[in-house]
């Protein structure tokens, strides 16, 4: 595989992390147990935004560009990648602070719900789910 490709996979995967941390909560609607995968993911989003950090997927990225002869960039994924779509300024430290907080209400909002939810169905006898 090439250096290009397996970068280009990497934004990929770093995209659908982000997706799953944001909304990944709406699958414990489903099935409860995802909350297992979904609350550490939500928590490693909310704390490199609040941190301002950058995640480890993004020099990774930049160093298979970098093997394919591409350019790497300055900053990280979301700043990259996100933000020029969503936003016309680039990403300052209370944008980032900004974002995690999105993150985190989003996911209050959605285990609220989820919890209500569980809560309102009936309990089936033979104990399953």
């Amino acid at each position: 595989m090439s250096a290009r490709l397996a970068a280009d996979a990497l934004v990929l995967l770093h995209l659908a992390f982000v997706a799953f941390a944001l909304l990944g909560g709406l699958l414990v609607v489903w099935r409860a147990w995802t909350a297992l995968l979904h609350l550490p993911a939500a928590g490693w989003a909310v704390w490199i935004e609040a941190s301002g950090g950058i995640c480890p997927l993004t020099p990774w990225e930049n160093r298979l560009r970098q093997a394919a002869g591409q350019s790497g960039y300055e900053g990280g994924f979301v700043e990259h990648y996100l933000i020029p779509v969503l936003y016309p300024a680039g990403l300052t430290p209370t944008l980032q602070t900004w974002l995690a907080i999105v993150v985190l209400v989003v996911n209050l909002a959605i285990y609220t719900v989820a919890i209500a939810l569980a809560l309102r169905r009936p309990r089936r006898r033979d104990g399953s789910s």
